[in-house]
């Protein structure tokens, strides 16, 4: 019975791919659909355009469409470099309709809803988009809201609350951290998803070296507020955090979950893991807010029951044989590895194949998707820790000859001087692989 379901869809599929031609699509019909121009949606719209063109099956422009009503790029990862002050944030962002070449149709809107069972969307606008193929990259939200007084306290350049994950905030962080002289700083990290899961502490790293290099640091006492049980989810790179963190004076408190901020009295909230409420003093807070899938995914019918697009970890391709049309990589999706930057960057060739296999024969290719992911944990100044793991947490690492759970400085150069660069100049537009750059990964 399975079996002949999955025939038969099969069959839908390529009947369905079959009735377009090569023509230009028209204003609502696109042959592959994009939802989101981030770092994931952009990358994988220009291989997607690219491996279509070598096989010499070239697609015509405006046949790909990138859905996002965003006026600006962000490279987010730069916002620890700016909050430590090694970079101005005007670098990390760029006018979103320079980065889309003219061969990828834009449409500035918002989706509004899914309706994979008639491979269409429709935008906030009330507009419907049918597509042979969806691809999502929608990313995920911060819930600023999440924590009671949070918002307030990042408005109010008084408050010595601050925040890299924005880019309205994170050179807050900078001056927040130039401007202490003495007292209470505290970083912290919710328990559950957050964007790269190492940076809440890479930027409580840089601002102890910072203290140390000024002549502060004996005055300022920095602890470390956790949700999570361990300084990292990896047994090999948490292990080397929690030695640094007691050989540099750092306190470490786990399990203990930010609620509210007074930023009034400077008086910051915890829940921990017994359900008990403490009250922490502060001079400076740097704050990662909770966050979760975007509102217009919860709900729809392409996500899981905890709002995540529901896909195979390894294919990268929904779940549902109904909606084998339908892909999503990087922060929307389900898959269960760290969301980064560099999953993007193993994700998209292996959902750029898949889909190409798909639209042609109705089935997924060979590629799989490991779950590799990277964190370049910044530990001061000149010294990087280069954590790099798969599913199962299992360390993944591209330098076999160095150890790479010690920070060293060639590390620190890669995520300061290098991915910058190579994001900008490579990967929006397709053109970054990671450790395989040089050579274009193969599937076969």
């Amino acid at each position: 019975m399975l079996v002949n379901r999955r025939l038969a869809v099969k069959s839908a599929h390529l009947a369905h791919y079959s009735r377009y031609s090569s023509t230009h699509a028209t204003s609502d019909k696109y042959k592959i659909v994009v939802v989101g121009a981030g770092s994931g949606g952009l990358s994988v719209a220009n291989q997607i355009y690219d491996r279509f063109a070598a096989a010499g099956k070239s697609l015509n422009s405006g046949d790909i469409a990138i859905v996002d009503a965003a006026e600006y790029h962000y490279y987010q990862p730069g916002w620890t470099l700016v909050g430590s002050g090694l970079r101005s944030k005007s670098t990390t962002r760029q006018l979103l309709t320079s980065l889309i070449p003219k061969r990828l149709a834009h449409i500035p809107e918002n989706v509004k809803t899914f309706s994979p069972e008639a491979s269409s969307l429709t935008t906030t606008s009330g507009r419907t988009l049918s597509y042979d193929a969806l691809v999502v990259a929608a990313g995920l939200q911060i819930n600023w809201s999440g924590i009671q007084g949070l918002p307030q306290a990042l408005v109010d350049s008084s408050s010595g609350v601050s925040s890299i994950y924005s880019y309205d905030t994170c050179d807050k962080v900078w001056n927040d951290i130039e401007s202490l002289r003495n007292g209470n700083a505290l970083f912290t990290q919710p328990a559950g998803v957050v964007k790269c899961a190492g940076a809440p502490q890479k930027i409580m790293w840089m601002a102890l070296d910072r203290f140390k290099r000024t002549s502060r640091a004996d005055k300022i006492k920095v602890d470390f507020y956790t949700g999570m049980p361990t300084m990292f989810s990896v047994k090999k790179y948490s292990d080397v955090l929690d030695r640094l963190r007691q050989e540099r004076g750092v306190g470490g408190y786990f399990q203990h979950n930010l609620i509210s901020i007074d930023s009034k009295n400077h008086k910051a909230t915890f829940k921990k893991a017994d359900g008990s409420i403490t009250d922490v003093d502060y001079t400076t807070l740097h704050v990662t807010p909770p966050m979760g899938p975007l509102d217009f995914l919860k709900g729809s019918p392409i996500v899981d029951s905890a709002g995540w697009v529901s896909i195979d970890p390894g294919t990268l391709q929904h779940t549902k044989p109904e909606y084998s049309n339908v892909f999503a990589l990087g922060d929307c999706s389900s898959a269960p590895t760290s969301k980064t930057a560099t999953a993007v960057i193993a994700q998209a060739p292996v959902l750029t194949e898949n889909l190409f296999s798909v639209m042609e024969t109705g089935e997924v290719s060979s590629a799989k998707y490991d779950g590799y992911t990277s964190c370049p944990l910044l530990t001061g100044y000149g010294e990087l820790l280069l954590a790099e793991f798969k599913y199962g947490l299992e360390p993944k690492e591209t330098f076999p000859w160095m150890d790479q759970s010690k920070p060293n400085r060639f590390f620190y150069h890669l995520k300061k001087d290098l991915f910058p660069a190579a994001y900008w100049n490579l990967m929006v537009k397709g053109k970054w692989y990671g450790n395989k750059t040089i050579f274009r990964p193969s599937f076969s």
